[in-house]
């Protein structure tokens, strides 16, 4: 894709308490816009062209009609993350258990690719995962 088609992507997810999610999310290493960043809101920044909006509840729900998920129940999305490594896809996973996130699936090794996962502090499933660069092959 050139660059200039590019496009960004707002990840939006329901928080219950947005301070203590930034608290979470800045253990993981992760920076958040200041000027998209109020009592309700913030723009965590995962890259350049991706973001997740963390909303409070009460503001994410301006924005449906539908219920918000309940995430102790069901899982409304993966957020998949890359990482350059295995062991930096160790380190964030590690990072989050000791912020007070959960254990979600064991680590899954396919050689190509490893992936391990964990539910933030409002249950938002993250899977975060290292791909072998080598393994994938130009179409």
């Amino acid at each position: 894709m050139a660059t200039s088609n590019a496009r960004k992507i707002f990840v939006n997810l329901s928080v219950r308490d947005l301070k203590k999610s930034m608290e979470f999310f800045s253990k993981l290493g992760f920076e958040f816009n200041p000027q998209f960043t109020d009592d309700k809101a913030t723009c965590m920044i995962i890259s350049e062209e991706a973001y997740v909006m963390l909303l409070v509840e009460p503001f994410f729900k301006t924005f449906m009609k539908n219920e918000i998920c309940n995430t102790s129940t069901h899982t409304e999305a993966l957020i998949a993350l890359s990482c350059g490594s295995r062991a930096e896809v160790d380190e964030m996973v590690n990072k989050a258990i000791a912020a007070g996130g959960r254990h979600a699936v064991d680590p899954q090794d396919h050689g190509f690719m490893y992936s391990w996962s964990f539910y933030d502090l409002d249950g938002h499933h993250w899977e975060v995962l290292w791909m072998d660069p080598s393994a994938v092959q130009p179409s």
